[in-house]
C-alpha cells in the first residue's frame, strides 16, 4: 500500500461536476492499493497516517498529527501510485490491484483510518473519473509505503 499525503488548508473531489467530497485543514491522501496488501498493510498505515507529526504547534515546529489540530482527512483510491516505468514510456500497472481486491482494501482502510482520528473519512469514489483539488499547506507531501518503510 502507498500512500501520497499531503498537508491541505482545503481539498476536494468532483465527479461529474459535482463535488462529492471536500474538506477544510487537514490531510489528502492518495493511495494506491497492490495484491499483497491485507489487514497488516491497513492497520499499519492507518496508524502511521493518523498519528503522523506534520502540523505546526505554537512554535512553528511540525510536531502536532491530524486529530490535535482536528483535522479532516480526505482520502482517494489511486491505482497509479502502482505504475512501473521501467521499460518504455508506457507504464505498466500490473502491481496494482484488481478492483475486487482493491476495493475491500480501501474499504477497510477507510474504517481503520476513521477509527484511527475518531471521524468519519470523507473519499472519492472508486473507479470514478475525478478531479481532485487541493490547497497544499506548506507544502508538506509525505510519500509513505507499507512495503517499504523508511
Amino acid at each position: 500500500m502507498i500512500c501520497v499525503i499531503q498537508r491541505v488548508s482545503s481539498a476536494s473531489v468532483t465527479i461529474d461536476g459535482l463535488i462529492k467530497s471536500s474538506i477544510g485543514k487537514g490531510l489528502m491522501i492518495l493511495v494506491g492499493i497492490e495484491d499483497a496488501d491485507g489487514p497488516e498493510d491497513i492497520e499499519w498505515m492507518s496508524a502511521k497516517v493518523a498519528n503522523l507529526r506534520i502540523f505546526d504547534d505554537a512554535n512553528g515546529v511540525m510536531n502536532l498529527d491530524v486529530k490535535e489540530v482536528s483535522g479532516d482527512i480526505l482520502l482517494v483510491s489511486q491505482f497509479t501510485l502502482h505504475a512501473s516505468t521501467k521499460k518504455g514510456n508506457r507504464p505498466s500497472y500490473i502491481q496494482a490491484a484488481r478492483p475486487e481486491k482493491a476495493i475491500p482494501v480501501y474499504e477497510q482502510f477507510i474504517k481503520a483510518l476513521g477509527m484511527q482520528i475518531g471521524k468519519n473519512i470523507a473519499t472519492g469514489e472508486f473507479g470514478a473519473d475525478m478531479k481532485v483539488g487541493l490547497v497544499n499547506d506548506g507544502p508538506v507531501t509525505i510519500v509513505i509505503d507499507s512495503k517499504n518503510p523508511r
